[in-house]
């Protein structure tokens, strides 16, 4: 698929060192193609299956709002301004549901479409792939649900406690997921690390270096994805962020070219030595 070698070195040899099938522009474009539908099929069909317990989603999805509104003696209820906008509040939830639920295999064809630009050997980590990016997703997802949100919306109502809130479903569900899809795309920073080292673009030694910088840049993302202006919710986005950074360290130093090369030379000298 992406031509990985020439990112990473081609001049290596040896039966897992094959060298990979060469496609043409047009083939990467097929094979996108393809891919592309699969992935939109199955979260169609993912969607089909949720629409049917929509309802039950949106309960489980208003639990945040409601035990808030519990909590600071309010009415319980949401409201909405437009009689379109419960049907299109479903959808939402269920198109939302119908992507977690499906994402193994849309993450699937992620691996099939970068899988042909990879060496034998490095297929074994189609494994790891879909567990770790499978996790970390719904992890994010689970920590936002849980810990994001409810402070969030804890911090928003109790500030206007000494207003009448009427808070629609459209606006509260626009706010549910982005905060909810934003945690799970955000968890996935090892991934996006591990592709980037893995082709030599991004070295565990380039992060260590500018650490001060990305942490800069982490509290500015916090600052913006945040939905509350404080500072103590601002560094609840930011401190996963800030571990993920530190864990990323060590997925870059695992699969650089560098690293890998070094443990090639030193398991190829132990077998020489062996060999002797």
């Amino acid at each position: 698929m992406f031509d990985f070698a020439a990112a990473r070195g081609s001049g290596q040899d040896g039966d897992e060192k094959e060298p990979m099938t060469t496609m043409g522009f047009l083939d990467h474009l097929e094979e996108l193609r393809k891919r592309l539908v699969h992935s939109i099929v199955a979260v169609a069909v993912g969607f089909g299956v949720c629409w049917w317990k929509a309802e039950w989603l949106f309960g489980f999805a208003q639990r945040p709002i409601v035990d808030v509104l519990r909590k600071h003696g309010l009415p319980e209820k949401l409201v909405f301004l437009n009689p379109t906008d419960p049907f299109n509040l479903y959808l939402k939830v269920a198109a939302l549901a119908g992507l977690f639920l499906t994402s193994p295999y849309v993450l699937y064809q992620v691996w099939m479409f970068i899988s042909p630009g990879l060496y034998r050997n490095e297929k074994r980590y189609v494994v790891p792939f879909m567990v770790s990016t499978i996790t970390l997703f719904v992890s994010g997802g689970y920590f936002g649900y849980r810990i994001v949100y409810p402070r969030a919306l804890d911090f928003l109502i109790g500030f206007g406690r000494q207003f009448q809130p009427m808070i629609t479903i459209t606006e509260y569900t626009q706010l549910f997921l982005s905060i909810i899809l934003g945690m799970g795309l955000i968890f996935e920073m090892p991934i996006l690390v591990f592709f980037l080292a893995f082709m030599g673009i991004m070295s565990p030694e380039f992060m260590i270096k500018n650490f001060r910088y990305s942490i800069l840049v982490i509290f500015i993302i916090a600052a913006i994805v945040t939905p509350t202006p404080d500072i103590v919710n601002m560094c609840v986005f930011a401190a996963p962020m800030l571990v993920l950074y530190a864990l990323s360290i060590g997925v870059a130093w695992l699969v650089h070219p560098k690293q890998r090369s070094a443990r090639e030379e030193k398991q190829k000298a132990k077998q020489e030595k062996q060999a002797q």
